[in-house]
C-alpha cells in the first residue's frame, strides 16, 4: 500500500510540474506561443513576427551589395529590351481654368508599374503581400517629367503623399499626390459658346526609347472624381493617347490625356448678353421722347453708350489681347454701334428739328411779304377803281398769278398716279409734317427690325460652327 500511495504521489507531482510549466510558457511577455499536442504532453514554440522580416527581406534585397538604384531594370523577362513602366492616373479635383493666362490647375494621384526582377523575395507563403517604403531614392525611379507644367508640389500635410510597394514577385509601385498648374492654349474664336481641350503630357526626360517606355495601364488608365465641379466648365470627356517626341538626341517615350471643357453658357448669358440687350433698347426710349427734350435725349444716350463701353473694357480685361476677332467682340461692338447710332439719330433729329424751324419761319416771312405787296398794289389803283371790283363781284379779290399758280398745281394733282396718291406709306407720313418726327417715328422701326435681323444672323452662325467643331 505504501508503494502505491508513493507511486501516486510522483505521479500527481509529475502532472502539476508540467502544468505549471506550460502556464509559465503561456505568459512569458515575448512572442512565444504555447501549443498543446494531447496525451498530458506541453511544448512552447515561438510564434514569426513578420515585421521583423520585413527588415530582414528589405535589408537583403536593398543592401549595398546586392542593389544599386543608378542601374535601371532589364527589360521584359530579364531581356535587355527597355524598361516598361506603366501610367495610371486619378483626377482629384480641377480647381481653376484661366482664360486669360491659358493654364489650368489640377489636383492628381500620379501611379507608375514596372518590373524590377532585383527586388524579388520570399512571401513566405503568402505572409508578406509587398513590403512598403516611403523613400524614393532607395529604388530606382523612372525619370518622367511633365512637359507642359508651369508649377507643381507635392503634398506633406500630415506626412508625405508618397508611397512605394514592392511585391514578391519584383513588381513595383510608385503613388504620389501631387498638384500641377498646366499651360492650356485656347482657340477663343468662339467664346463664350467654345470648347477648349486642355492636355497634361508626361515624357521621359534622359532614357529614350531604347531604355525606357511609357504605356498607358489596360483597362481604366485615367479616373476622374465623381461629381466633379467646375464654375464655369463641364467636364465633357477625356483621351488617352501617345506622343512621342524625337529630338537630336533621340526618341523619348510621351503619353498624354486630353481633356475636353465644354464653356458652360448660361453665366455669360446672364451676365453679358441679357444686360447688353437691354442697354440697347434703352437707347431707343429716346426716340419716343419729344425732340425739344433735349437735356433728357442727350443724358439717354450719353449715359448708355459709356455703359456699353464699360461693359465692354471689362469684359476683355477678362480675356488675353488675341489678334482675330472673338464672337464675344461681334456682339459687343454691334451693341455699341447701336448704342451710338441712337445718339447719332438724335443729333439729326436736332439738325433736322433747326431746319425745320428755319423753313417755318422763312415760309411765314415771305407769304407776309406777299400779302403786303398785295395790299400795296390795290391802294395804288385808286379807291374809285378798288369800289368798281367789289361792285362787280362778291368774291375775294385774287391777283392773276395767284389765279395761274392754283390751276397748275391744281393739273399737276389730277395728273397724278392714283396708286401713289393712294398710297399708305405716303397717308401714313402724311401725319407727321416735320422732318425730324419722321426720322423719329423712322428709327423706331428700324432700330429693332435691324437688331432683330442681327440676332438671328449671330446665333445662326456661331451656333452651327459650335456643332460643326464638335462634329470635328
Amino acid at each position: 500500500m505504501g508503494v502505491q500511495r508513493m507511486a501516486g504521489l510522483k505521479e500527481w507531482l509529475l502532472v502539476f510540474l508540467s502544468m505549471h510549466f506550460a502556464h509559465y510558457c503561456c505568459t512569458r511577455i515575448d512572442d512565444d506561443a504555447c501549443i498543446y499536442t494531447g496525451n498530458s504532453q506541453h511544448r512552447c514554440q515561438p510564434k514569426v513576427n513578420y515585421r521583423h522580416k520585413e527588415k530582414e527581406v528589405l535589408d537583403q534585397i536593398l543592401g549595398p551589395g546586392s542593389y544599386d538604384a543608378r542601374i535601371r531594370p532589364s527589360g521584359v523577362n530579364g531581356t535587355d529590351g527597355p524598361t516598361i513602366v506603366h501610367i495610371n492616373l486619378f483626377v482629384r479635383s480641377i480647381m481653376t481654368i484661366s482664360d486669360n493666362k491659358m493654364e489650368y490647375s489640377v489636383q492628381l494621384t500620379f501611379r507608375e508599374q514596372w518590373m524590377d526582377e532585383r527586388l524579388k523575395f520570399n512571401d513566405y507563403n503568402g505572409k508578406m503581400k509587398y513590403l512598403t517604403l516611403t523613400e524614393a531614392s532607395r529604388v530606382w525611379m523612372p525619370d518622367l517629367f511633365f512637359s507642359n507644367e508651369k508649377e507643381g508640389h507635392f503634398h506633406n500635410i500630415i506626412m508625405p503623399n508618397v508611397y512605394i510597394r514592392i511585391f514578391p514577385n519584383g513588381l513595383v509601385l510608385y503613388s504620389i499626390r501631387i498638384s500641377l498648374t498646366l499651360s492650356c492654349p485656347m482657340n477663343l474664336k468662339l467664346y463664350p459658346l467654345d470648347r477648349q481641350t486642355c492636355s497634361l503630357r508626361m515624357v521621359s526626360y534622359g532614357w529614350t526609347t531604347d531604355d525606357l517606355v511609357f504605356l498607358w495601364k489596360e483597362g481604366d488608365p485615367v479616373q476622374v472624381v465623381k461629381n466633379l465641379h467646375l464654375p464655369r466648365f463641364t467636364l465633357e470627356k477625356f483621351l488617352t493617347d501617345y506622343c512621342n517626341s524625337k529630338t537630336n538626341t533621340g526618341e523619348y517615350s510621351c503619353l498624354k490625356v486630353d481633356l475636353l471643357f465644354k464653356r458652360e453658357f448660361s453665366y455669360y448669358l446672364i451676365q453679358i448678353y441679357i444686360p447688353c440687350c437691354m442697354l440697347v433698347i434703352v437707347s431707343w426710349v429716346s426716340f419716343w421722347l419729344d425732340q425739344s427734350a433735349v437735356p433728357a435725349r442727350v443724358s439717354l444716350g450719353v449715359t448708355t453708350l459709356l455703359t456699353m463701353a464699360t461693359q465692354t473694357s471689362g469684359i476683355n480685361a477678362s480675356l488675353p489681347p488675341v489678334s482675330y476677332t472673338k464672337a464675344i467682340d461681334v456682339w459687343t461692338g454691334v451693341c455699341l454701334t447701336f448704342v451710338f447710332g441712337a445718339l447719332l439719330e438724335f443729333a439729326l433729329v436736332n439738325y433736322a428739328s433747326r431746319s425745320d424751324t428755319h423753313r417755318d419761319d422763312m415760309s411765314k416771312k415771305c407769304d407776309l411779304e406777299r400779302s403786303v405787296s398785295l395790299d400795296v398794289g390795290d391802294y395804288e389803283d385808286g379807291p374809285n377803281s378798288f369800289n368798281m371790283v367789289r361792285s362787280n363781284s362778291t368774291k375775294p379779290l385774287m391777283r392773276p398769278e395767284l389765279m395761274m399758280s392754283r390751276d397748275k398745281m391744281s393739273q399737276i394733282i389730277h395728273q397724278t398716279p392714283p396708286m401713289e396718291q393712294n398710297s399708305c406709306w405716303k397717308s401714313w407720313m402724311s401725319k407727321f409734317p416735320t422732318r425730324s418726327k419722321r426720322i423719329d417715328v423712322i428709327s423706331r422701326i428700324l432700330f429693332p427690325m435691324v437688331f432683330a435681323m442681327f440676332n438671328m444672323s449671330y446665333w445662326s452662325t456661331y451656333l452651327f460652327r459650335e456643332g460643326v467643331d464638335e462634329d470635328k
